[in-house]
């Protein structure tokens, strides 16, 4: 499969999942547990970061034990991580910025890749280089959805579609989700490295069971299109 074809199968299978956790994980065990509460909530995503050493671990034992998460890796930040990641078993790879070697790299390799863009210019650039699906970060830091709404239409008839991460909360999903340019949205309320940390399983059940409630919702209003 190539590039364009690997991205528009992630595209397709994250408009119907809609609210995909970004996850900063630091062991095995834990990253485990957060993954199982994502199944059992209804919420069968995951982007676990590159930010740490345990990520390709948890991304490998993840794949094997739970094959009904989608999961992508996150804070990809050169071809060797990439490489590593869908070695793992991750289905797409996102990154904050835009970088031309990862990009080349995941387009010579067929590997769905989403490079960070927040300006006109490096949607332009990503989409020289073939990329249609993109991560909108920092997005509200960025200009929120005025700014995404901006950048969206001069290029809408290129068929670019987003993934807003950063600042997105359960304040302002809905107002995200409801662009048809939005794929889905990156879950930073989810799953916090703190509330990790510190055993708070109760509590990230009950927000992404609230982030699985919005989407329900969205879904049975007919906001999705």
């Amino acid at each position: 499969m190539g590039f364009q074809e690997a991205s528009a199968a992630v595209v397709e299978k994250l408009s119907s999942i809609r609210i995909v956790p970004v996850l900063v994980l630091n062991d095995e065990v834990s990253g485990l547990k957060m993954c199982e509460l994502l199944v059992e909530c209804g919420l069968p995503a995951a982007e676990i970061t590159f930010r740490t050493t345990a990520a390709a671990g948890v991304i490998a034992a993840a794949a094997k034990r739970f094959p009904e998460l989608y999961l992508g890796a996150g804070t990809v930040l050169n071809p060797a991580d990439l490489k590593r990641a869908f070695d793992a078993g991750a289905k797409f790879a996102v990154a904050p910025g835009f970088n031309p070697n990862v990009v080349k790299a995941a387009v010579d390799n067929g590997f769905a890749f989403a490079p960070g863009i927040c300006t006109p210019s490096e949607i332009e650039q990503a989409h020289d280089l073939g990329c249609t699906f993109l991560k909108f970060f920092p997005a509200e830091a960025a200009g929120g959805i005025p700014m995404l709404k901006s950048l969206i239409a001069p290029y809408k008839h290129l068929g670019v579609r987003f993934m807003p991460t950063g600042g997105v909360s359960t304040a302002n999903v809905q107002s995200y989700l409801a662009l048809k340019e939005v794929v889905a949205v990156g879950g930073t309320w989810l799953g916090k490295s703190a509330d990790i940390e510190a055993g708070n399983w109760d509590g990230i059940r009950a927000a992404v069971k609230a982030a699985v409630d919005i989407k329900n919702n969205l879904w049975s209003s007919g906001t999705y299109i």
